[in-house]
């Protein structure tokens, strides 16, 4: 019987590869950058599985004929049509798990550098205009504030953890209430409108879905203090960017720190990154070493178990995984 094959479509280390290759056949984009759109489908048509981080609409999917699973190398799954994939029956994976402690730390990363004007002070001590001691730009505290959390799921929670280290009071606003973490850690439970008026510093980590897109308005701007931040880590379109802008054009709100953006890459004439008081990174939440390695290993470890009739260890739609099973069962 023929091996189950598998295409690869970002670089991936050695270690990888022998492990899918004891049970699989694979095949591995070996150019720089994303894989070209002609090369992905061409190499898609015979495989069972897809490890990386493309995009699948249900078009796409159906030319892939064979596919089992595809195995996203990242937590977000907004660039792939659950929907289309569930009624194809075919297991969406994601690496929910394995980044949350390494995008929290980067959220508290921007938290300190847009609050202490970090990156605006580097710039201007290289730019040669540190003439005299103490002749700096005041910038605001972070201890003893008050930290907003949109989306208290796992990421979240770690960041509202480093919080309590700055001595910070936490508010959280979620479709699920965590009355364990509140009764733990005294987080409180708000409605969006409470957290936006009262925080110092709101940061986003809800993935990004219909009801999310946008969910960072106008109308959500101006409630929020004019000396609070906006930090967002999560996905780009949850925050409707024009309204940003206005906002920070308008000294509505103090700053932004932002991992992601609603177009990526950024346009380097976006008006964002000609601010002081915003600091802009492309897309690294989970970029370590050892992170970016946990999430392919565990993308690998979904397919190899989807494979050889297991289930996956993170499933996006369980349903799939349940439907198969009572296939199996009733067979």
């Amino acid at each position: 019987m023929s091996k189950a094959k598998v295409y690869i479509s970002r670089a991936v280390k050695p270690g990888v590869l022998v492990r899918l290759g004891e049970v699989c056949e694979t095949r591995v984009w070996a150019g720089s950058g994303r894989c070209p759109a002609d090369v992905f489908e061409k190499e898609i048509a015979d495989v069972d599985a897809v490890l990386g981080t493309d995009g699948w609409t249900g078009e796409l999917m159906d030319k892939a004929p064979r596919i089992r699973i595809i195995g996203l190398t990242a937590v977000g799954f907004d660039n792939v049509d659950i929907a289309a994939a569930t009624r194809r029956g075919i297991i969406v994976t994601n690496t929910a798990g394995s980044l949350t402690d390494t995008v929290a730390d980067l959220t508290f990363a921007l938290i300190l550098a847009v609050a202490r004007r970090i990156c605006e002070q580097d710039r201007w001590v290289r730019a040669g205009h540190w003439k005299t001691a103490g002749m700096t730009a005041m910038a605001w505290d972070v201890h003893h504030g008050t930290l907003g959390i949109i989306g208290l799921g796992r990421i979240g929670a770690e960041v509202a953890y480093r919080g309590l280290g700055f001595h910070m009071k936490v508010l959280y606003y979620d479709t699920v209430r965590r009355p364990e973490l509140e009764k733990e850690h005294g987080y409180k439970f708000v409605d969006m409108d409470t957290l936006l008026k009262e925080s110092d510093f709101v940061a986003i980590n809800t993935a990004l879905t219909p009801d999310t897109r946008g969910m960072i308005g106008q109308a959500q701007l101006a409630k929020m203090k004019r000396t609070a931040f906006l930090i967002n880590t999560s996905r780009g379109p949850v925050v409707d960017e024009k309204a940003l802008i206005k906002a920070l054009q308008e000294d509505r709100i103090a700053g932004a720190g932002l991992d992601v953006l609603e177009k990526e890459p950024v346009d380097r004439h976006n008006p964002l990154l000609k601010m002081e008081n915003v600091v802009v990174l492309p897309h690294v939440g989970s970029a370590t070493e050892a992170t970016r390695q946990a999430m392919v290993d565990l993308a690998a470890d979904n397919i190899l178990a989807v494979l050889q009739g297991k289930p996956p260890l993170t499933p996006v739609n369980p349903e799939v995984v349940s439907r198969l099973k009572k296939q199996r069962r009733d067979s």
